[in-house]
């Protein structure tokens, strides 16, 4: 028995909330599971600063990569098996993508990336293609199998149907992650009728079809993701969070190159302030090494540091008005020249924030950014795109919905006694 069919002698389950179980039998995903790196994402949180809203939004990127492994599992040995349009040779190649597919998330995965201009999934290729005990794990199958792995994750693979169960607009990844943290946020939003999706999707050459007797729950999940996304990953009060976070980075940064002497030093940030991080210096790091230096640098000389890291490890956060960029750039000038003259740095204290978001689209010749649109299989055996059969589809594709907010220390402002003027023209134009 070669080392990619091994089994292990006996069924390994993880307890979930979400499936219920996770079961593991494949000798290659146990190993990679208890590698290093995986083992990494148990220190990053799957919701970055949500934990600050929702008080229970604290699981994390391991507990999502069981869940869309088991997703994937599930639809390969449930739906798939014995159907003419599988190969079942690839069955173990999207295992190992769906285990592996948020690898390389950094500590507040894309707060960080934005701030440092990095890219996860560039860094999920690096894991599995580098000196790593994931590589060496998945060296053991094939010697090219890392590189598949690698390009089904980057959507490069040559079965396009294999990337689609981890990379379209009805994935394992968004199945699992509107469930998981639907759960862990306590709301409703997320649950859609994951069984009848599961029971009705067909492999097909180019990408994962649905049988059109599933069309409604597709509706649903369609649904329940543009909820999830209004009321839980765009909430402002999270957004508020993030706005401080990545201030927190930007000022350590701005110090590190005006050769402030730090009392406690980012040691664990030179390489990325100097943008010559290594794939090893990447995985020292985790939210926890982050939220030791948070910590420490409550008690920094530099006051915008010293107040920004108080801000975020207290929960004293940014207040928020609603902003339209169209009609109130010039208010914003004018606030940018209050706010100096009361003396805030406008670049820390006064954040323009946007989210935006596109429910559902469909591919348009001609058009830049690559669509995997849901086909839906028709009982003469005709694909349909789904928008062409669904109404409710077709009234949200394409409409990209985006809200913008401006951030701001209220508490700050009322503090600005000494400046009555000032102060009262600034939440005059906050509508304060």
């Amino acid at each position: 028995m070669s080392y990619a069919t091994e089994k292990l002698t006996e069924e390994k389950v993880f307890k979930d909330p979400v499936h219920r179980y996770v079961h593991v039998r494949d000798r290659v995903i146990w190993d990679l599971v208890g590698t290093a790196e995986f083992q990494r994402l148990r220190r990053i949180r799957q919701l970055g600063t949500t934990y600050l809203t929702f008080h229970g939004a604290e699981h994390s990127r391991l507990n999502h990569s069981l869940g869309v492994y088991e997703i994937v599992r599930r639809i390969i040995d449930d739906s798939f098996e014995g159907r003419s349009e599988w190969n079942n040779e690839e069955r173990l190649l999207c295992l190992c993508a769906a285990l592996l597919h948020d690898l390389g998330h950094g500590p507040f995965s894309h707060a960080f990336e934005k701030v440092f201009h990095l890219d996860h999934e560039e860094f999920t290729q690096a894991i599995i293609l580098g000196a790593t005990e994931v590589n060496a794990v998945l060296q053991k199958v094939h010697k090219d199998f890392p590189k598949h792995v690698a390009e089904v994750i980057a959507k490069t693979y040559k079965n396009k149907m294999v990337v689609s169960l981890i990379s379209s607009q009805i994935d394992a990844d968004r199945m699992d992650y509107l469930q998981r943290d639907a759960y862990f946020t306590g709301v409703s939003y997320g649950h859609f009728d994951m069984e009848r999706i599961l029971r009705v999707m067909r492999p097909r050459e180019e990408q994962v079809v649905i049988k059109s007797s599933g069309m409604h729950a597709v509706e649903d999940y369609i649904m329940s993701r543009y909820q999830m996304y209004w009321q839980v990953y765009f909430h402002p009060v999270s957004r508020s969070a993030e706005v401080i976070l990545t201030k927190i980075l930007h000022r350590a940064k701005q110090l590190h190159e005006e050769f402030y002497t730090f009392k406690q030093e980012p040691l664990h940030f030179y390489s990325i302030f100097e943008e010559e991080i290594t794939l090893k210096d990447y995985l020292k790091l985790d939210e926890a090494v982050v939220m030791y230096y948070f910590q420490m640098w409550q008690e920094e000389d530099d006051e915008i540091l010293r107040d920004l890291c108080r801000r975020f490890m207290n929960r004293n956060l940014f207040k928020f008005v609603e902003f339209n960029p169209t009609k109130q750039m010039k208010d914003l000038m004018e606030l940018t020249s209050l706010f100096k003259r009361a003396g805030l740095d406008p670049e820390y204290y006064l954040v323009v924030d946007s989210s935006s978001d596109l429910p559902y689209d469909f591919y348009r010749p001609g058009e830049e950014g690559e669509r995997l649109p849901i086909h839906l299989l028709m009982p003469s055996g005709e694909v349909r795109e789904l928008s062409r059969e669904s109404e409710i589809v077709d009234a949200i594709s394409g409409k990209r919905r985006t809200d913008h907010k401006l951030y701001f220390p209220q508490d700050l402002l009322e503090d600005l006694s000494s400046k009555k003027t000032t102060k009262k023209k600034i939440l005059e134009i906050l509508g304060l």
